[in-house]
């Protein structure tokens, strides 16, 4: 793409000429998909760039796949689209519970799940505790090829990895789980919450749970999964109650980031509330 403009707005059709359009912008150029994060730069006294890359005519990753192995969501798929589209598979009501209770209506029908994933500044990210609990795979497309990550291992090499890179999809394995989604929003933070617990649980015959997987968002400036109390809850009965006495033993796991909002210790001192509300909203399914 040697020659390309290199201000505007670019609308590639295919994640190849995507990439290729990124790589030849350089620093100069950046994603664009839902606009969401994009748009309130000025509001965080970031400079816009030069240029843009849309997704919006790029089929590929406006596509969701659902079949007995797994789901395969686009990276521009929004967050309105897995409300609607996904409510129907149980294992996914933590994920459609992120996503149908994330910022605004408004938002929620441009913010995307690539969107998401991908903007490393920002830590109250619904949609990535919801899969991380889930197990979830991300597929990137780099000059080097495609490659299918872990989210966990994602999240973690995002800020290194060259930056012309594409997030084409994310891959949820489909398994015999009940999963769910809980968050604490403040007036005063506008649509982002200050602390977020998503939870994921494999029951055994006898209703105790053969394993749980419990992430946290917003509190740490990086989603993780919570391995101390998934630890801790492991072939126990599904009781929101024990669970949350357990999180209170175990909270000080975290530090919790301060933001203009809250302090860091407040993220922290609601999570074991969080914990208990999630395991409770799985009793009563």
């Amino acid at each position: 793409m040697q020659g390309q403009q290199r201000t505007g707005l670019h609308k590639p059709e295919t994640a190849a000429e995507a990439l290729a359009a990124l790589s030849d912008l350089g620093g100069g150029g950046a994603v664009m998909a839902g606009a969401t994060w994009i748009m309130r730069a000025p509001f965080r006294q970031e400079p816009m760039k030069p240029a843009y890359v849309s997704l919006a005519q790029i089929p590929e990753l406006h596509r969701i796949e659902v079949t007995q192995a797994h789901v395969r969501i686009g990276s521009a798929v929004t967050h309105a689209r897995l409300v609607r589209e996904l409510q129907a598979i149980p294992e996914l009501g933590g994920l459609v519970s992120a996503a149908g209770d994330s910022a605004n209506p408004a938002v929620r029908q441009a913010a995307t799940v690539g969107g998401n994933l991908c903007t490393a500044d920002f830590a109250a990210a619904d949609l990535v505790p919801a899969l991380l609990c889930l197990d979830a795979e991300v597929e990137i497309l780099t000059t080097e090829g495609r490659q299918l990550l872990s989210l966990d291992a994602f999240l973690a090499l995002r800020e290194m990895l060259e930056r012309a890179y594409l997030l084409v999809s994310v891959l949820v394995p489909r398994r015999p789980l009940a999963s769910a989604h809980a968050r604490l929003p403040l007036r005063k933070a506008g649509d982002y919450p200050v602390a977020i617990v998503s939870v994921a649980v494999e029951s055994r015959p006898d209703g105790h749970m053969r394993g749980a997987a419990i992430a946290v968002g917003s509190v740490d400036a990086v989603a993780r999964r919570w391995r101390g109390l998934e630890r801790a809850v492991a072939g126990l009965p599904l009781d929101a109650s024990r669970i949350h006495q357990l999180a209170l033993d175990l909270a000080d796991e975290f530090v919790g980031r301060d933001g203009p909002e809250v302090p860091g210790w407040y993220r922290v001192k609601v999570l074991p509330t969080l914990v208990r509300r999630a395991f409770a909203t799985l009793q009563q399914h």
